[in-house]
């Protein structure tokens, strides 16, 4: 008779919860690397290479800096990476799973959209980044342009201000007049899927 096959012994993750060997594929895999080198180092052998060369780099960091503080000149030289590396961390924001967020531009994008061939939307992002309220802004919009105009959430769930109708020929000078707060050079129409300067 032929051996009863036995069951696979699988070493799951103890931070993304999925199987060692996919923990690159994970949300967390940065998380997950002191894990893996502790716990499954034949998986990623790349992982504990970097690990000894991080440590290392760390260890001639310190002595480094231990040997540059005593001397003024070199304390001033060493000051000046380190504020532009901390100015990087403030631009930067770390989302949960790893993902990193980057500062907005201000900018505001106006594009339009056909619908049902003849009906046109006129859509207005980023005025909300020049610290205008959305709300009072569409007010304004449609009493100027005698349309209804509205604040909604946009594919990426950012609000937006739909205004109907074609505008895109006034909206820009109108903008600028209203709110002083945004420069003509920050606006910006899309054509084509591709973003072009208003000015």
């Amino acid at each position: 008779m032929a051996e009863k096959p036995q069951p696979v012994k699988v070493l799951y993750c103890t931070i993304c919860s999925l199987p060692a060997e996919y923990c690159e594929f994970g949300p967390d895999f940065e998380k997950c690397k002191p894990w893996l080198i502790k716990n499954a180092p034949d998986l990623y052998p790349n992982l504990l290479k970097e690990a000894n060369e991080k440590e290392a780099e760390k260890v001639s960091e310190q002595l480094q800096s231990a040997g540059i503080s005593s001397s003024a000149d070199g304390a001033a030289s060493s000051a000046q990476p380190g504020n532009t590396s901390s100015s990087k961390q403030e631009e930067v924001k770390r989302l949960p799973g790893g993902k990193i967020k980057k500062k907005e531009k201000q900018e505001v994008v106006i594009e339009k959209v056909v619908r049902n061939r003849r009906k046109c939307i006129t859509i207005v992002k980023g005025l909300d980044l020049f610290g205008i309220k959305l709300s009072d802004a569409s007010k304004k919009l449609g009493k100027k342009f005698a349309t209804g105009a509205s604040v909604v959430k946009g594919p990426t769930e950012k609000e937006q201000i739909d205004v109907q109708g074609d505008i895109s020929y006034d909206i820009v000078e109108y903008i600028t007049e209203t709110w002083p707060a945004v420069p003509e050079a920050a606006i910006f129409f899309i054509e084509d899927g591709k973003k072009v300067p208003a000015a």
